[in-house]
């Protein structure tokens, strides 16, 4: 049906008639926030796994790395079959595979097979992105960027969500199991509300997957990341790590060889690096170094002992999840603000007023990280600043291109989005590793803080291209 008032043009409706933007929505968000538990779930208990599995914590860090790693090789491959074959399905897909790798890790007894099911449960990254197709497909358009700026707050308020479940849990046990029992429960009733309420919608394209893409794509991330998070370990200037490097760059030659050459690519590189595209994505990789380098240090340092190491909250794991409650309000009233702002100003010079909040947020932290207040100021900053920037840039990374490539556009984004935030989580690691002192239970505070910074600059670099992307093209 394309004639409906509520039906972006060239969309399908499924035998369910027109769709109904205001439930479709309900039912986006609720399942996006599902997926965003899943990323931060695992994150209070790191100090837990590193005791249970005796290892380090770069090793144990790989337990959230390889989630988003999977994300960012799924993200686009799923994305693209939403065009292709409907976003619908592909949503019902991403809900089924974080239902397994729920249960693998909930059945985990060893770090390997936590770290398989993790993988799994990685690849419903791609939801979002597709949620945010769907919203485009089937939303009026004066109520497109409110859609994508609500869905786009669901991965802050589920990441609260995350650690306020992992905290009451911790608090009754010591097992990883329950709080995976639960995503599977919350992941399964998730596909429930997707199945009856969202409508399928959207052009469809056709065409075949791109396996090779999507092997290469992996392949360079991998060997990427592993050299990153071994640096300290077997030396920058060591064979295996400078071999990883030079394995990357040679793998990432060749995965752009191959998506310039066959017909149906996994990441069409004009969007990617297109003149209104590359802006948008440098912003997404820089603002997700950012927001996960917070994920990966505000769980540790919280739970940090400060009689032992001389800073940190002395919290327990359910502490970590009510310091973030600041930032899931904040992040709310943000984001239903970005839709107006994005209207006045445009979404470059919104995205840049969110990612100049989000710096002050890591800035404050890198000076001020003493007290509870402290922590307490930082999350409601950064709430502000990520529920500003992550709707502004749902709408920047789409409004340029046709509907029929919205997913896979969403999709890119979203990709690179999640390459920051792997390479943020493996180079904190790497950070607190070369800050630990022979001998020390924890690293020193100096590490932590020049982390801090890291992502302040991160995020402050988002802001200057986000400027710039607005005064070359304004209003888009």
């Amino acid at each position: 049906m394309t004639g409906a008032v509520t039906t972006a043009p060239g969309a399908r409706t499924g035998p369910g008639g027109a769709p109904r933007p205001g439930l479709t929505l309900v039912a986006l968000a609720t399942a996006g926030m599902v997926v965003s538990v899943q990323q931060t779930l695992v994150l209070p208990l790191l100090p837990r796994l590193m005791e249970r599995f005796h290892t380090s914590v770069t090793a144990v860090t790989w337990v959230f790395t390889a989630a988003l790693l999977a994300g960012a090789v799924a993200t686009p491959l799923l994305t693209r079959f939403g065009d292709m074959y409907g976003k619908k399905r592909m949503i019902l897909l991403a809900m089924g595979l974080l239902v397994a790798g729920s249960v693998v890790c909930a059945l985990s007894e060893s770090l390997g097979v936590l770290v398989v099911g993790r993988t799994l449960q990685g690849t419903s990254s791609a939801l979002v992105p597709l949620a945010i197709g769907v919203i485009r497909d089937t939303s009026p358009r004066e109520r497109v960027t409110t859609g994508i700026g609500i869905v786009s707050a669901t991965m802050g308020v589920g990441g609260t969500i995350g650690m306020l479940v992992t905290g009451v849990i911790a608090d009754h046990t010591t097992s990883h199991h329950p709080v995976f029992w639960i995503t599977a429960g919350l992941a399964g009733a998730g596909a429930v509300l997707i199945r009856f309420a969202a409508p399928d919608t959207g052009t469809r394209s056709g065409g075949r997957p791109d396996v090779a893409g999507a092997l290469l794509l992996g392949a360079w991330l991998v060997c990427l990341l592993l050299g990153i998070s071994q640096g300290n370990r077997w030396g920058w200037t060591s064979g295996g790590v400078l071999g990883l490097f030079g394995a990357a760059a040679a793998l990432c030659a060749v995965w752009v060889l191959v998506e310039t050459r066959v017909r149906e690519p996994l990441v069409r590189l004009g969007l990617l690096v297109g003149p209104r595209s590359l802006s948008a994505n440098v912003a997404s990789v820089l603002l997700g170094f950012s927001m996960f380098a917070a994920f990966t240090l505000i769980s540790t340092f919280v739970q940090t002992p400060a009689a032992v190491a001389g800073y940190g909250l002395s919290g327990s794991v359910l502490d970590v999840g009510l310091y973030t409650l600041p930032s899931t309000v904040t992040m709310l009233a943000a984001s239903m603000l970005s839709g107006r702002l994005a209207l006045r100003l445009g979404a470059a010079f919104t995205l840049a007023i969110g990612a100049v909040f989000a710096a002050l947020s890591y800035a404050w932290l890198a000076v001020f990280n003493g007290t509870v207040t402290d922590m307490l100021v930082f999350n409601a900053v950064q709430g502000v600043g990520f529920g500003i920037a992550y709707a502004a840039l749902g709408t920047l990374a789409v409004q340029h291109v046709p509907m029929d490539q919205s997913g896979i556009a969403s999709g890119i984004n979203s990709l690179v989005r999640v390459a920051g935030g792997s390479v943020a989580g493996a180079a904190t690691a790497a950070v607190l590793t070369a800050g630990t002192a022979a001998g020390a239970r924890a690293p020193s505070l100096d590490a932590y803080v020049l982390c801090f910074w890291l992502a302040a600059a991160g995020a402050l670099l988002a802001a200057a291209v986000a400027t710039a992307h607005g005064l070359r093209h304004p209003r888009h």
